[in-house]
């Protein structure tokens, strides 16, 4: 469990194919702190670390993971949001986010306003996901409060400080991201909808 606020950028630092898994080794702050089979949030998703070394730690992303996220999309050289798991005594400043990314979303609009920036993102409806004004989403693990909702497309407001400590910086029109959608929403919908959710 993660709350969506970024704890620091990690750069890719090795990209191994091994069938149809990939092995991400992973340059970051956090590094020396992490162990093996900690859960950490890469982008949004949660991975568990595999081995670990002074500097560097490395994590597998299996066929499923790459089908559904940006992480095949990635290259050495890139920025990745992380965070680790969240202490359960402790404060919950973003909101609740499993790691599970629900789909991608294609970012469609930048607009810098005055020392902030608008991010406009498109994602399938079909998927049977919402947004919802004023509500929660989680892009690249970040946890972040929609300010435009329409059915497949959303808006998010960047202040300097999250431009700045994450990749957002990097985010451009044609740009690829994780989202992960409301959890409780996501329940909301489907009981709305007359189905269990199983």
């Amino acid at each position: 469990m993660f709350t969506g606020i970024i704890e620091s950028l990690g750069t890719i630092a090795e990209m191994n194919r091994e069938g149809d898994n990939l092995h991400l080794v992973i340059s970051s702050s956090i590094s020396p702190e992490l162990r093996v089979d900690q859960s950490v949030s890469h982008n949004g998703i949660c991975l568990t670390v595999v081995e670990t070394w002074p500097e560097k730690y490395k994590v597998t992303a299996i066929r499923e993971t790459l089908d559904k996220t940006n992480l095949g999309k990635l290259e050495i050289g890139s920025l990745i949001n992380l965070e680790r798991s969240m202490k359960m005594d402790g404060r919950l400043d973003g909101h609740i986010v499993q790691g599970h990314v629900d789909e991608t979303a294609l970012c469609t609009h930048v607009e810098e306003a005055n020392g902030s920036w608008y991010y406009t993102f498109r994602y399938d409806s079909a998927k049977d996901n919402v947004t919802i004004e004023k509500g929660s989403i989680s892009v690249n693990g970040v946890s972040l409060t929609v300010v435009n909702s329409k059915e497949n497309e959303f808006s998010v407001a960047i202040i300097p400080y999250t431009y700045e400590n994450t990749n957002f910086k990097q985010i451009e029109v044609g740009t690829t991201v994780n989202l992960e959608f409301d959890v409780i929403g996501k329940y909301v919908k489907r009981l709305m909808n007359g189905s269990s959710p199983t």
